[in-house]
C-alpha cells in the first residue's frame, strides 16, 4: 500500500469511527428484516417513526424561539436570512427561502438559501461539495455578507464542513449565526450562536437522514421563515396580508383574505383592490381606516409595514 494509500485509509477509518458515534447513523437490529414485513406494515412502521419527530422539535423550541427573535430584529434593520446546507439539508433550505417571495412578498435577496455545489446539486449530488468549509466561505463572500445577516447552517449529522465552514465564517464577521443539527453535542451548534439541535433518532434505513431527521429540519425551518415574518408584519393575524398575487390561485386568495380581514361586500373589495394596485395589507387598511390608498401606504410605511400598528396609527373614522 503506498503512503498516499495508507493516508486515505486512515482518514476513512477516522471518519467511520466518527460516524459510529452519530445517533443519526446508528443501526437498529430490531429492523434488519424490514424487508421482509408486507408493504401495510412497512408503512405502519414508517409512519410510527415519523410521528416522533414533532416531540423532538418540542424538546427544542426554546433554543428555536430564542433564534427566531434574535433573527427577526436583524432582519428589522435591513439584514438577510441565509440558510446553507449540502444534499438533503441544502435542499430544504432552499425550498424555504424560495417560498418567501410569493408567501410574504418578500424580495428574492431577503431569503437566500445556498447549497454545496450550487443550483446544480438541487437535483444532482456534486461529489465533494459538502467537505468543503472553504466553499462555504466563498458562497458567503459572493452575496456580500453583512453583520446584520443571519446563516443557519443545516446538517443532519451536525458534522458536515460546509455547514459549519459557513456558520464560522458569518460569526466571525458578526452576523448572526444559528447551527440546526439532529445529534446532540454537534460540532456545528457549538460552532453558532444560537445551535438547535433536534435528536429524532436512528433512521428506518440506517443513516437515510432525509426520513426523519429531513422532516424535523423541515419542521424547524418552516418556524424559522414563518415565525420570523410574523414578527416582522408580515401577516395580520393568521392571514397572508403580504401575498403575491402572481398567479390566479393567488389572486383569488388575496380577495378571499381581504375579505376575512374586513368581512366587506365584493365590489368594495375590488374597488379597494384595484386602488391599492393589487396590495392586500393596503386594501385591508383603506377598507378598515376609511382612507385612500396614498395615505394607507404612508400609514404603512410609519409603522413598518405592521398593519396593525397602522391601523392604531389611522385616523379615527367620522359617522356621516
Amino acid at each position: 500500500m503506498s503512503s498516499s494509500d495508507s493516508a486515505t485509509y486512515d482518514n476513512y477509518g477516522a471518519l467511520r469511527a466518527q460516524l459510529a458515534t452519530l445517533t443519526t447513523e446508528a443501526f437498529r437490529p430490531e429492523l434488519a428484516e424490514i424487508d421482509r414485513l408486507s408493504t401495510l406494515e412497512i408503512a405502519r412502521t414508517m409512519n410510527g417513526e415519523d410521528a416522533t419527530v414533532p416531540t423532538a422539535v418540542a424538546a427544542q423550541l426554546p433554543q428555536i424561539a430564542a433564534a427566531i427573535d434574535a433573527t427577526a430584529e436583524r432582519m428589522a434593520r435591513g439584514g438577510r436570512l441565509i440558510y446553507a446546507g449540502a444534499g438533503t439539508a441544502g435542499r430544504l433550505g432552499v425550498l424555504d427561502a424560495s417560498e418567501c417571495p410569493p408567501t410574504f412578498n418578500t424580495d428574492p435577496s431577503e431569503v437566500v438559501g445556498l447549497i454545496a455545489g450550487g443550483p446544480s446539486a438541487m437535483v444532482t449530488a456534486v461529489e465533494g461539495a459538502e467537505d468543503s468549509k472553504d466553499l462555504a466561505r466563498e458562497d458567503l463572500v459572493n452575496l456580500g455578507l453583512t453583520a446584520d445577516d443571519t446563516v443557519v447552517g443545516i446538517s443532519a449529522s451536525g458534522r458536515t464542513p460546509y455547514a459549519i465552514g459557513a456558520v464560522e465564517h458569518a460569526r466571525s464577521g458578526g452576523a448572526l449565526t444559528i447551527g440546526l443539527s439532529c445529534n446532540a453535542d454537534s460540532a456545528l451548534a457549538a460552532a453558532a450562536e444560537h445551535g438547535i439541535e433536534v435528536v429524532v433518532g436512528p433512521e428506518l434505513l440506517t443513516g437515510s437522514t432525509r426520513l426523519k431527521a429531513g422532516t424535523a429540519q423541515k419542521l424547524v425551518l418552516n418556524m424559522l421563515s414563518t415565525i420570523t415574518m410574523i414578527r416582522l408584519g408580515k401577516t395580520y393575524g393568521n392571514l397572508m396580508v403580504d401575498v403575491r398575487a402572481s398567479n390566479e390561485k393567488l389572486r383569488a386568495r388575496s380577495r378571499r383574505i381581504v375579505a376575512l380581514a374586513t368581512d366587506a361586500p365584493d365590489d368594495t373589495i375590488e374597488t379597494a383592490l384595484t386602488a391599492a394596485d393589487g396590495e392586500v395589507k393596503t386594501a385591508i387598511l383603506m377598507i378598515l381606516a376609511g382612507v385612500d390608498a396614498t395615505t394607507a401606504d404612508d400609514l404603512l410605511t410609519g409603522s413598518h409595514g405592521h398593519l396593525r400598528a397602522a391601523l392604531t396609527a389611522a385616523p379615527e373614522r367620522t359617522t356621516p
